[in-house]
């Protein structure tokens, strides 16, 4: 497993994914807003973008940790943190707005048909797939018009402290020339991101332009606005 040796432990890693059309709604995207640019998934994960939008003409790059172990382990990782989770959502029915999705079943297909897409992607064309270790990225200034964050940061902010989020947040805009999406802006708990005015009021202070933006997906309950940040016009 090399390249892997102080990288996180495949274990500690959940290998789920959502799909395309998600996406489209998530960051309340049209099918035109990703063609003529360089588009970065970060952390992608086992999600199928990157995998979609370049079957339709798209250049999507998409970026993870999960990147440092092989294809074939990541397939049955994710096959198996599916069907995990899966288990474990029944559990917890009423955090989730069962409108996008109609049931645990019609949700699984949705995140076996993501992962299939994006490890079939992966195995033909390797290199859109980048490992990463954030808050580092290995990409030049400005090197992508739009990037899309999802369901990392904010979301664990019981482990990824105010600091981990303001670093990689000013890392993703160093690599985007135009702008930066994050969803969603509530943690596990399905409350709002604790620190996300402080972060706001800091990236303002440094120049950017920051808005919080209603998206027509929710399937966490109250995780349905995005994060817009953009470079000011000089």
């Amino acid at each position: 497993m090399s390249g892997v040796e102080g990288k996180l432990e495949l274990e500690r890693i959940v290998f789920i994914g959502r799909t395309y059309e998600e996406y489209l709604q998530m960051f309340n995207l049209k099918e035109a807003d990703l063609v003529g640019g360089r588009i970065l998934d970060c952390p992608a994960g086992a999600c199928s973008f990157t995998a979609i939008s370049n079957q339709l003409g798209s250049n999507v790059t998409a970026a993870d940790i999960a990147y440092y172990y092989s294809t074939d382990e990541l397939a049955d990782k994710g096959v198996q943190d599916i069907e995990h989770a899966m288990s474990e959502l029944s559990k917890v029915q009423d955090n989730f707005v069962w409108d996008y999705f109609e049931s645990i079943e019609d949700l699984t297909q949705a995140r076996i048909k993501a992962l299939n897409d994006n490890i079939k992607d992966q195995r033909q064309t390797p290199e859109r797939y980048v490992p990463v270790v954030l808050p580092d990225l290995p990409f030049n200034d400005e090197a992508f018009d739009l990037t899309l964050s999802a369901h990392f940061l904010f979301m664990y902010s019981d482990r990824l402290d105010y600091d981990f989020h303001l670093r990689t947040v000013n890392e993703l805009m160093r690599v985007t020339r135009g702008e930066l999406r994050i969803f969603p802006l509530v943690d596990l708990s399905c409350q709002r991101y604790e620190h996300l005015d402080r972060l706001i009021d800091e990236l303002v202070r440094q120049g950017f332009a920051v808005e919080e933006m209603k998206v027509p997906y929710e399937f966490q309950k109250g995780a349905n606005q995005m994060l817009s940040i953009r470079r000011r016009n000089p």
